[in-house]
């Protein structure tokens, strides 16, 4: 039987994960209905305590499955604890153990969305640093995206190439997909090959079919300036985008470039009185990409994760570890990603 829950994991209990679930919850229930937390549950506590700010403090509702999510009564946060308590930690602050119990929630999460028990999963911010200092098996991960990626691989019994997954940005006036994705700048460059960017269009194209429910008009952005002038400043969009873009082509893609980086966005980006020329901008590296999604506002922008056998979304930003505990943090981006999970998981 298809689950209709969606887990929403706490992230760092350092950062803004748990008060902006817990603003979430208060600000937009209906949105949040069959939603629940994966983490902890004193922490989800103090984090309701801390947004409450002169109003009723809405209660915790531990389950013990995520069906009873969709028990749980109105107007409170439902919270499945995620293995032993966590004990309180300080805020703004990178600690090994923070750092702990969210990879822990991300990887039951993972493995929730792998067995069918929930329908999707939004993942809250989690710091890299604290993750890192959690030691194995967490520290092989930089982020969200590859953790989810192993687990899915060892789920399906593959090898993480295998599983090849993609990073898409997305807000109301644009969408964009890294070729990489958390690697430096130098090792970035490196990963401009054919397969890669073959296999991005590939993924796009896929994912992108099944959302808007015809065929996703895809632009690629050149990795040179103004797309490399022909050869003058680089051959990268010659010997490699190009073919790539050409082989999608063969395939019945409709996917246009490559496109001169510094264009490419402004043609892309939607608006209500000037639709965009693309649904999608395939771009080559990690900055290039979600600089122009994020300059238009980070409260509005989801993360997606492409190509995995699970639905997974996030909001656009960080830990924000300099207000964390404040009450002061934006639970917009967070609603837009269970908007969108919902959407994808068709539970709307």
């Amino acid at each position: 039987m298809k689950s209709h829950t969606i887990a929403v994991t706490m992230g760092d209990a350092a950062g803004i994960g748990p008060e902006i679930i817990a603003k979430a919850f208060r600000e937009e229930p209906e949105v949040l209905r069959a939603c629940f937390v994966a983490g902890d549950v004193q922490a989800m506590r103090r984090a309701a305590q801390q947004v409450a700010v002169g109003q009723a403090q809405l209660p915790v509702f531990q389950i013990s499955t995520p069906e009873e999510a969709l028990l749980a009564p109105p107007r409170c946060i439902p919270v499945l604890q995620i293995g032993d308590a966590l004990a309180p930690v300080a805020m703004g602050q990178v600690q090994a153990c923070a750092g702990e119990f969210a990879g822990r929630c991300v990887t039951w999460a993972a493995d929730a969305a792998l067995k069918g028990e929930i329908a999707a999963l939004v993942t809250a911010p989690i710091h890299k640093e604290a993750l890192s200092a959690a030691g194995k098996p967490y520290d092989n991960y930089p982020g969200h995206t590859e953790l989810l990626q192993a687990r899915a691989a060892v789920a399906r019994n593959v090898s993480i190439a295998e599983m090849p997954m993609r990073m898409m940005l997305a807000n109301e006036a644009l969408r964009t997909v890294l070729v990489s994705i958390h690697v430096s700048l130098r090792e970035a460059l490196d990963a401009v090959t054919f397969d890669n960017v073959l296999e991005t269009i590939r993924i796009t194209r896929m994912a992108l079919r099944d959302v808007l429910g015809r065929e996703p008009r895809i632009a690629v952005a050149g990795l040179n300036p103004h797309a490399g002038e022909g050869g003058l400043f680089g051959r990268e969009e010659i010997e490699t985008i190009s073919p790539a873009i050409a082989a999608a082509r063969a395939e019945g893609a409709e996917v246009h470039g490559p496109i001169a980086p510094d264009t490419v966005f402004m043609r892309a980006r939607h608006a209500d009185d000037h639709p965009g020329e693309f649904d999608v901008v395939v771009a080559m590296y990690h900055d290039q990409g979600l600089i122009p999604v994020k300059y238009m506002g980070v409260e509005q922008g989801v993360n997606v994760t492409l190509g995995l056998p699970l639905v997974r979304t996030s909001p656009d930003h960080g830990t924000a570890f300099d207000i964390a505990g404040r009450g002061l943090a934006s639970a917009e981006s967070l609603i837009e990603a269970v908007r969108m999970a919902k959407r994808l998981a068709n539970l709307t």
